[in-house]
């Protein structure tokens, strides 16, 4: 699941998007192919749970955001099976992932819109506002006509109804079930084990250890190439890498600072109040340190500007390694996971750091599904043949091919005696590593029914090889688990009414660009903690964040 922002539309920006836009649009043949199928609401489907979808050949138009380790999603092998196994060609509009949030509102402005929106995470605000013009379809009567493996899903994700149901009754967007054990913990920090041993240091456990060891990457050229080349702290800015963001980690030494969704970053609940971080003195504090590490050369000057093929470089080139230490949700941000060089096994994580006040947090996300993962609009020609087709996404079996690949070939099923992470029997075991660029599944840019169950059934190598996944339970059960706060603390997705969520799409983006804006200003020392931290917050206090509170606290505690 990545963190995106995402704005109110700017149609002054329209004409540099004008590739994407004729994309959008066609002859208004939104769902056509070698068969027409019908007038519009005409039912042209198979019996729920049947394959093909349809009997003759229909095309949905899908709008993606890019996916950096998926080559094409036109020759996709994924691509190629469920079309065969359906009967549903895909016409792709694909846009790229640093501005996808940019080009999802652009599109929903002009009025030019694909059959489906797939992998956005459109916000309940969002679906509120374009539910209720009609742009987002509802989904309620297609779930009950049609639904088969989602109406299991919803069966056993107990609160999952309730949480995709906007106020008015309606469900306008699909969710993604990843009930991922390591990911409701992603927000970590990794360190290059090899420089620890050659310099005689242990992993850091306070901010002060870390200074330490970040100071010892920089100026005692552990590398051994007898350049000044190391980076002793690297990232990328949110919404490029996963986790990556230099606050995701580090603030959590000195305030809770979730980040784990657009719509909640940086909100977590305190004596039942909703909070924000970015308001608070531990706030400061935080900043106070980064900048501190930035001043003295410790932390990459291009932390708030690189994306995340620019990061994954860093972390790849070539001849002696140069990164340090990195944030990222797991070694693959910034290192070849299963790559030639083998760097990404010599990464261990540093646990929550303890703060100067003591302060010590693993940000928790306790909710094992992501909302907004996939809406059809209005322009949709059969609703029936796009529900259908995202339906099939809940299926395990589909599951495990749409973000692993095929069975026999990137994975297949446990043999007997073979044990799962969990301890327990396992179900399945890959057979190829995650993280390659490929062209045969399409990562998780579908909506997936990926329960914690399985996901640990995944059965553990025993010929000694190394699994990401084991690697990440370990890490996560020993270094950040010890550290997490109550899920009672954790902010629920929220649905919002007409009037609060038209008030939220302008709040939200006004009040999270500045803070993003001003955090990079306060690390660089562009801006000063001691002359401008009150005009900071007086700045937050006129860009209503007081309202922007009180709208998220009536949202909570009606939801309770």
């Amino acid at each position: 699941m990545r963190w995106k922002r995402w704005s109110t539309a700017c149609l002054a920006a329209v004409m540099t998007l004008s590739l994407l836009l004729t994309a959008c649009s066609g002859s208004g043949d939104n769902a056509s192919g070698t068969n027409d199928g019908g007038q519009a609401g005409e039912s042209i489907v198979t019996a729920k749970g049947t394959y093909p979808i349809v009997e003759e050949k229909v095309t949905l138009k899908v709008m993606v955001p890019s996916e950096a380790l998926v080559e094409n999603f036109e020759t996709n092998e994924f691509t190629k099976w469920y079309e065969e196994k359906t009967n549903v060609h895909v016409e792709w509009i694909v846009v790229p992932q640093q501005s996808a949030s940019e080009k999802l509102n652009l599109m929903l402005a002009s009025g030019d819109y694909p059959d489906v929106i797939m992998r956005f995470g459109v916000t309940p605000a969002q679906q509120m506002i374009y539910g209720k013009q009609g742009v987002f379809l509802p989904l309620n009567d297609l779930i009950e006509q049609y639904g088969d493996k989602f109406k299991k899903v919803l069966d056993s994700n107990e609160g999952l109804a309730t949480a995709i149901t906007a106020p008015d009754g309606n469900i306008y967007a699909l969710p993604s079930i990843n009930d991922c054990y390591h990911c409701s913990m992603a927000q970590k920090m990794w360190i290059y084990k090899p420089w620890l041993d050659k310099l005689g240091l242990d992993v850091p456990t306070t901010t002060d250890e870390l200074y330490t060891v970040l100071k010892a990457f920089k100026e005692k050229d552990p590398n051994g190439n007898g350049k000044a080349d190391e980076v002793p702290l690297t990232g990328a800015p949110r919404g490029s890498g996963w986790y990556s963001s230099i606050d995701a980690f580090l603030m959590n030494s000195f305030v809770l600072n979730p980040v784990f969704s657009e719509s909640r970053s940086h909100m977590y609940v305190e004596d039942g109040r909703i909070q924000v971080a970015f308001d608070k003195p531990g706030w400061r504090d935080g900043l106070a340190y980064m900048n501190k590490l930035y001043k003295e050369g410790l932390i990459d000057p291009q932390i708030f500007t690189q994306d995340s093929d620019q990061l994954l470089k860093l972390g790849e080139t070539s001849g002696d390694p140069i990164v340090g230490a990195a944030f990222g949700g797991h070694q693959g941000v910034f290192t070849q996971i299963a790559g030639e060089s083998g760097r990404w096994l010599d990464y261990v994580t540093v646990p929550p750091l303890k703060g100067p006040n003591g302060v010590q947090y693993a940000a928790y996300d306790p909710f094992g599904y992501s909302v907004g993962s996939y809406l059809i609009t209005k322009n949709a020609k059969h609703p029936d043949v796009a529900f259908r087709w995202a339906d099939g996404f809940y299926d395990e079996e589909v599951s495990l091919r749409t973000t692993i690949g095929r069975p026999g070939e990137e994975w297949r099923e446990a043999k007997e005696g073979e044990i799962g992470i969990n301890g327990k029997p396992a179900k399945w075991a890959k057979l190829k590593e995650y993280g390659q660029i490929q062209n045969v599944h399409w990562e998780q840019t579908a909506p997936t029914n990926r329960s914690n169950e399985l996901r640990l059934s995944s059965a553990v190598p025993n010929n000694g090889e190394p699994s990401l996944e084991v690697i990440l339970y370990n890490e996560t059960k020993n270094n950040y688990d010890p550290y997490k706060p109550s899920a009672d603390m954790a902010v629920p997705q929220l649905f919002f009414t007409d009037e609060q969520a038209a008030e939220l799409s302008d709040l939200s983006k006004t009040i999270n660009d500045y803070v993003d804006e001003m955090m990079a200003r306060f690390v660089i020392g562009d801006a000063d903690l001691e002359k401008d931290w009150d005009t900071y917050l007086q700045t937050l206090e006129g860009m209503n964040l007081p309202r922007f509170l009180e709208i998220f606290q009536t949202a909570y505690d009606s939801k309770k």
